[in-house]
């Protein structure tokens, strides 16, 4: 075969692929069932969230999808699964704030890339954290706090779900811009961590807001402030932090939607779209706000800023206080 022939040959080759695969993701999805996987046991707010899109996308895309909940290793196990599925869109992932965005700060090796092994869909939610104390304890509000552990070096205490988790990080954030004194105590999850604050046998703790309501609707803990740039909708009487006791900051837990990288611009876009659609519907945004949630629905383009900048400030924060899990 001459050179020409053959070229003209492999030119339409890769033609019929390329044309074939764009078909394919038009057509998508074709097939069941569309995994959906969750890097936390059942029951999380990224577990609920997951299923609810689920039924829902079922509903909208005549496919089933499922939730598989693949914990683990503080999340390297669902990540590293998503990361090496094939880039057809029969696997995506909920995404969130630690595995997404604080273990590549925390961890010096990951078995994936946090930005170049997935591709964004979209934002779904973000959820602050709130400071929460006995009612015993004499401060209602960040300043009050702060003076409070100021005039009680090394007494104050803070719980978090465990080293690097959000709520490490976070306390430690906040004591730098504040200069102000808690130690570190680390417990195998929030729930144990609450039980203990409610004991008296640490100060304060930061959950996310759907991990402290019911400590907070019975009384147990009393809430001083929200780490959002705004005041949270579950929680609207409570002032941020930067409002109370620390300007500019901020720091939430957040949800998302990823599939592997280089998952076809087409069921990014369908994916997109009908996810969007879903959260906005009354029902869908009532359950959601009514968890502590603030529904953002954004773009993959906003997505992937959004991602960025949380792996840079959640790095910093890191390196600054020399965290590290290896």
């Amino acid at each position: 075969m001459k050179i020409t022939s053959f070229l003209r040959a492999a030119g339409v080759c890769a033609a019929s692929l390329v044309f074939s695969a764009a078909a394919l993701a038009q057509a998508w999805p074709t097939r069941q069932p569309i995994r959906f996987v969750v890097p936390y046991p059942p029951g999380g707010a990224s577990d609920v969230t997951a299923r609810l899109l689920s039924v829902k996308l079922t509903e909208a895309l005549g496919q089933s999808f499922i939730v598989e909940n693949r914990p683990g290793a503080n999340g390297l196990i669902a990540l590293e699964y998503v990361a090496k599925a094939p880039p057809d869109g029969y696997t995506i992932l909920m995404a969130n704030l630690g595995p997404n965005a604080i273990n590549p700060a925390v961890y010096r090796k990951l078995p994936y890339d946090a930005i170049k092994d997935f591709t964004p869909i979209t934002l779904t939610s973000v959820v602050p954290l709130v400071v929460l104390v006995r009612p015993s304890t004499p401060v209602n509000s960040m300043s009050e706090l702060i003076a409070y552990a100021k005039a009680h070096p090394d007494k104050m205490t803070y719980a978090s779900a465990g080293n690097g988790s959000a709520n490490h990080l976070a306390g430690e954030m906040m004591k730098s811009m504040a200069d102000f004194k808690m130690v570190h105590v680390p417990y195998k999850g929030d729930a144990p961590g609450l039980q203990d604050t409610i004991a008296g046998n640490v100060s304060v703790i930061f959950p996310t807001v759907i991990g402290g309501m019911s400590q907070i609707r019975s009384g147990l803990l009393k809430p001083i402030a929200v780490t959002g740039a705004k005041r949270s909708s579950a929680l609207s009487s409570v002032p941020t932090v930067a409002e109370s006791g620390i300007p500019n900051f901020e720091a939430n837990s957040w949800g998302g939607v990823m599939g592997p990288a280089n998952l076809p611009p087409e069921i990014v876009a369908r994916l997109n779209s009908e996810i969007v659609r879903i959260l906005k519907q009354p029902e869908t945004a009532a359950k959601m706000t009514s968890m502590g949630a603030d529904i953002v629905g954004s773009t993959p383009e906003e997505f992937a800023v959004y991602l960025k900048n949380e792996v840079a400030k959640w790095g910093k924060v890191a390196h600054d206080n020399n965290i590290t899990l290896d």
